[in-house]
C-alpha cells in the first residue's frame, strides 16, 4: 500500500465502535456455547475464596502525570460544521452562510499561494498535501461534494489548547479552513450533545497551517506555557494531548525523533520545519500541543506519516518557536503574517552536477529576479550565485528564505554574490512577500509553427527554434523541445516536450546552429546542465537541471 502523510483532523467514529462491540459480543457468546461452562458458576464450591482487596499506591506521580494534571484543563476540543450549499438552477454551488467570522482577505492565502523567494508555480502540483488532508480527515469524505452539497451538514473533530485567559486558542488551519461554524468545548464543559461554545477566527496562516480563534468567557480560563522548541533535542520525552478520534483529554508520549523535517516539496514547505515525534498522535490530534517535561508547549500537532491512516509511530509538530511569531501577528492588527521578499525565484536540490558547473558548494543559484522588484533594484541578476547575507554564509534555499522572511519590509540587507566566478555585493531593500509576489503574473504563449529539427539526437532530444513572439514574452531565445526519447539522457533528467532550452553549461542556445555547436561538443562523462523555461508558465523563471553524460 502507498505511503501516505495524513493530516490529523478526525470525524466521529461512533458507528465503528458499536460495530466493534458486536463483533464482541458474539465473540463472547460464542466462546461459552463452544466450552459449554454456562451456569456451572453456580454449582462451584468457593467457600474457601479470599476477597480481594484494592490497595493505596505510595508511588508518587511521575513526570507525566504532572504535566498532563497542569495542563489538560487549557487543552480543548474544537468540533466544526461545514453547512449545505445552496444550488442555482445553473448549477452553480452558492454558500448562504457565513462564516462565524470571515478572516481578512490577504494575499497569498489561497491555492497559488507563494513563499517569499521563491517565483509563482514553484513545486505546485507535486503533492496536494493539503487536498488529501481535507478529503480524509476534513470537511467532506471522498464521496462527498465541497461543503455538503447532498444537504447534509459536515461535521469534523480537532483540538486546540488556550494560549491567553481572554480565551484565545491556537489550533491548526486545516481543523477549521473550510467550516461554516466553529465550536470550543473545554474539558470543565459538560460532556452532553452540546457542541460548545462558539468560536470566531482572529486569522490564520497556510503557510505554516497555524490559526488563531477566539471564545467569550466570563472568567479567566487555564493557559498553557509556551517553550523555547531551539532547545528540545532529539531523545528528549515528549508528551501529546488532544481529541483523536473524538476521544478527549487523551494523553500520550515518546520522544522527539528527529528535528527540521520538510514533510512538503516546494513552495509548500518552505516555511513547514517540523519537529519529529513517536508519540502516538492520530487523527483528530490535529492543532493540539506537544510538551516537554517541563509542561510546556514545544509543538503544535500537525501530521502524521501512515499507510493506514492511523498511527504509525511517525508525527510531526510545528515549533512552537514559529508558533509564537505567527501568532503574534495573526492577533496584530491586520491579522496576518508579514514575510520579507526580495523578488527572485530559485530551484533547490540542484544536481551535483549543476554545482560544478556553476562552481559553487553552498549558496542560491538564482533563476529569475522580478522587473522592478528589490533584488533587481539592487542589481541581483538571473545566473548569479547569492553566498551571504549581511556577512553570514548561506547554506541553501531553505537558509535564505528563512533569512529574508523574518526581516521586516523596508529594511535593507547587504548581499554578496558571484556572477561569472567573481565576487560581488548588493545592496537590497526588503519587500513584502505577498506585495511582490503579486505582481509576478506573465500569460501564456501561443504555440509556435512546427519547424523541428533532429540536432539533439545525442542527448535523446528533438528541438525547434521557438518564435520571435515566443522569444518576445520569453525575454529570451531558445530552442523548444519537440520530443523527448524514452531512457535517453533527456528523459533522464526530466526535460519533456514543451521546455525551451536557453543555455546548456552556460553556453547560449538561441538558435539552433548555437545548440548544434554545444551539443556536438559534449562527450561520455560531460557534465551537462540545462538552462530551460515553460512557456505555459514563463513566469516560473529559469530553471537548472542537469547531469553526467
Amino acid at each position: 500500500m502507498k505511503s501516505l502523510l495524513v493530516r490529523l483532523r478526525s470525524h466521529r467514529l461512533s458507528s465503528t465502535f458499536i460495530l466493534l462491540a458486536t463483533v464482541s459480543a458474539a465473540i463472547v457468546g460464542g466462546s461459552f456455547a463452544a466450552h459449554g461452562v454456562r451456569g456451572q458458576e453456580r454449582t462451584s464450591d468457593s467457600a474457601d475464596a479470599t476477597p480481594l482487596k484494592v490497595q493505596s499506591s505510595t508511588t508518587e506521580p511521575n513526570a507525566f502525570v504532572k504535566i498532563a494534571k497542569a495542563v489538560g484543563p487549557a487543552v480543548v476540543n474544537i468540533n466544526t460544521q461545514t453547512l449545505p450549499k445552496a444550488v442555482e438552477n445553473k448549477g452553480r454551488r452558492l454558500n448562504p452562510h457565513s462564516r462565524v467570522q470571515p478572516n481578512p482577505q490577504t494575499p497569498g492565502d489561497n491555492d497559488d499561494d507563494q513563499n517569499p523567494d521563491q517565483g509563482p508555480g514553484q513545486g505546485q502540483g507535486q503533492n496536494n498535501f493539503q487536498d488529501f488532508f481535507n478529503r480524509f480527515f476534513g470537511g467532506q469524505m471522498p464521496d462527498q461534494g465541497d461543503g455538503g452539497d447532498d444537504g447534509q451538514v459536515r461535521e469534523s473533530l480537532g483540538s486546540g489548547f488556550i494560549v491567553d485567559p481572554k480565551g484565545y486558542i491556537i489550533t491548526n488551519n486545516h481543523v477549521i479552513e473550510k467550516a461554516d461554524k466553529i465550536y470550543v468545548k473545554l474539558s470543565t464543559d459538560p460532556d452532553s450533545q452540546d457542541l460548545g461554545r462558539p468560536a470566531r477566527v482572529i486569522g490564520t496562516d497556510k503557510a505554516t497551517d497555524l490559526a488563531v480563534i477566539k471564545i467569550d468567557t466570563n472568567s479567566a480560563l487555564p493557559t498553557v506555557k509556551m517553550g523555547n522548541s531551539d532547545q528540545a533535542q532529539v531523545g528528549d520525552w515528549v508528551e501529546a494531548i488532544g481529541s483523536p478520534f473524538a476521544l478527549a483529554q487523551t494523553v500520550t508520549a515518546g520522544i522527539v525523533s528527529a528535528k527540521n523535517r520538510t514533510i512538503e516539496p516546494g513552495v509548500a514547505g518552505q516555511f513547514q520545519h517540523f519537529i519529529q515525534t513517536d508519540a502516538a498522535i492520530n487523527p483528530g490530534n490535529s492543532g493540539g500541543p506537544l510538551l516537554n517535561m517541563n509542561g510546556e508547549v514545544i509543538g503544535v500537532n500537525t501530521a502524521i506519516y501512515t499507510q493506514s491512516a492511523g498511527y504509525q509511530g511517525i508525527g510531526f509538530a510545528m515549533p512552537a518557536n514559529t508558533v509564537v511569531a505567527v501568532y503574534n501577528d495573526l492577533i496584530s492588527p491586520s491579522h496576518k503574517v508579514t514575510r520579507g521578499s526580495i523578488g527572485i525565484s530559485f530551484r533547490s536540490g540542484l544536481s551535483g552536477a549543476v554545482n560544478r558547473v556553476y562552481g559553487f558548494k553552498n549558496g542560491v543559484l538564482v533563476q529569475q529576479v522580478q522587473p522592478g522588484g528589490p533584488a533587481d533594484k539592487g542589481g541581483i541578476k538571473p545566473g548569479d550565485i547569492i553566498v551571504t547575507i549581511d556577512g553570514r554564509n548561506i547554506k541553501d534555499g531553505d537558509d535564505l528564505v528563512s533569512d529574508i522572511a523574518s526581516r521586516r519590509p523596508g529594511s535593507s540587507i547587504r548581499l554578496g554574490y558571484m556572477r561569472d566566478g567573481k565576487p560581488g555585493d548588493a545592496t537590497v531593500t526588503v519587500g513584502d512577500r505577498d506585495k511582490v509576489f503579486a505582481e509576478m503574473t506573465g500569460q501564456q504563449p501561443q504555440n509556435a509553427p512546427d519547424n523541428p529539427s533532429e540536432a539533439g539526437e545525442k542527448l535523446g532530444l528533438v528541438v525547434r527554434q521557438i518564435t520571435d513572439q515566443t522569444a518576445s514574452k520569453l525575454h529570451t531565445s531558445g530552442v523548444v523541445i519537440q520530443s523527448v526519447r524514452t531512457g535517453s539522457f533527456a528523459d533522464l533528467q526530466g526535460l519533456e516536450p514543451g521546455l525551451v532550452i536557453i543555455r546548456i553549461n552556460k553556453h547560449a542556445t538561441g538558435t539552433k546552429d548555437q545548440f548544434d555547436a554545444v551539443v556536438k561538443g559534449l562527450k561520455t562523462g560531460d557534465d551537462v546542465v540545462f538552462e530551460v523555461m515553460d512557456p505555459r508558465h514563463p513566469e516560473n523563471g529559469l530553471n537548472y537541471v542537469g547531469g553526467t553524460l
